[in-house]
């Protein structure tokens, strides 16, 4: 009768000796552990250039809701900022500013454009998408997400940027 008891608290010492010696135990870094090291430590050839404009900056010059839109900020960061147009609480567009001090083979689709919008260079990116370019640096788009928003509807919520102020932001 002794043995089973005996068992038991052995069987117990056993895995509690286990557990520890496994949670105290060093874990090696995998791969993944190394390229995020790696990748937070490079300088070089990062996404967003050191002299990119503060996403926050642009949030000023986006058009103001109205007329039974709404504008909801969605996303901001160093060299970009965005927002959603909604009407009736449906997403209709998105609208954009991004810094192409980062890409600049962005700005070169608008070379040679002879489209204006509100004076600046401006170009249609396939059906969805009308952007202009100020300053020769600030890409301002409006993206359709639905249907109903035309080339025209973006091209009117352009005009409703501060184009201007967004010219004067000093970089």
């Amino acid at each position: 009768m002794k043995f089973p008891r005996v068992s038991r608290i052995l069987a117990a010492l056993v895995l509690s000796l286990l557990l520890l010696t496994t949670a105290c135990a060093q874990k090696a870094p995998s791969r993944f552990d190394q390229a995020q090291q790696e990748s937070s430590q490079q300088k070089k050839g990062q996404a967003v250039a050191k002299k990119a404009t503060q996403g926050s900056q642009f949030n000023k010059f986006f058009p103001s809701a109205g007329d039974g839109y709404q504008r909801v900020f969605t996303q901001e960061k160093k060299g970009f900022a965005e927002a959603s147009l909604k009407k009736d609480g449906k997403e209709v567009a998105k609208m954009a500013i991004n810094d192409t001090i980062s890409n600049p083979t962005a700005a070169k689709k608008f070379d040679k454009r002879t489209k204006k919008i509100s004076g600046y260079p401006a170009v249609e990116v396939g059906k969805p998408q009308t952007a202009v370019l100020v300053n020769d640096r600030y890409q301002v788009k409006v993206l359709s997400r639905n249907p109903s928003f035309t080339a025209s509807d973006r091209e009117a919520w352009l005009t409703k940027f501060d184009l201007g102020g967004l010219a004067r932001v000093k970089s």
